[in-house]
């Protein structure tokens, strides 16, 4: 069931901005930018500061890297909405669709490198589970994962299922695919702010 509070509740100035980028971009703002200009002080402000962290901040990994795991988290939670935001700017990042395609439909068999592979694997577990262990951090490092890059990685699950459950409690509209790639195009650009 969509909730009302997407479509109405914003203050004058967000309105506003929401008819400006709609003249701009001819596509109407998605409810996952909607959402976060709903009670900022709330919600809005901190999650955007943490997603762009995760996605945009310093790593090792790169940002196609990350948006795949968006993309991959979203995909274990079944949200429909992420799914196709995150697939779109993957793909974009990468300037490969098939290679992220590969990856969502079948992660073993996917042309990609075993570290990237061994933390996605984590990271699906852990977003289907809820736990990971010891032995699935062995794993991950045995596959040349660093530290560092294994906490990155689950900043980006945390954001990500946060995200994939309030878009499908609040049953966010999916877009077209041309909605979807500009997104991507401006989650490229700007990242998550």
């Amino acid at each position: 069931m969509r909730l009302d509070i997407l479509n109405r509740g914003y203050d004058r100035k967000s309105k506003v901005l929401f008819a400006v980028i709609r003249l701009f971009s001819g596509h109407p703002v998605p409810d996952a930018a909607r959402l976060v200009f709903y009670r900022p002080d709330f919600y809005g402000a901190r999650a955007k500061e943490f997603t762009h962290e995760a996605m945009r901040g310093a790593s090792d990994w790169s940002v196609a890297d990350r948006e795949l795991m968006a993309a991959y988290v979203s995909k274990v939670n079944e949200s429909a909405f992420c799914i196709g935001a995150h697939t779109a700017t993957a793909s974009r990042a990468y300037q490969d669709g098939s290679r992220v395609a590969a990856v969502l439909d079948d992660l073993e068999s996917a042309p990609i490198e075993e570290p990237l592979r061994a933390t996605l694997r984590m990271l699906g577990k852990l977003t289907r589970d809820g736990t990971v262990g010891a032995s699935d951090m062995r794993d991950v490092l045995a596959a040349g994962v660093s530290d560092r890059q294994v906490r990155d990685a689950l900043a980006v699950c945390a954001a990500f299922n946060v995200t994939d459950r309030l878009a499908d409690a609040f049953g966010f509209e999916l877009l077209s695919p041309e909605g979807f790639d500009a997104g991507a195009k401006y989650l490229l650009k700007r990242g998550y702010r």
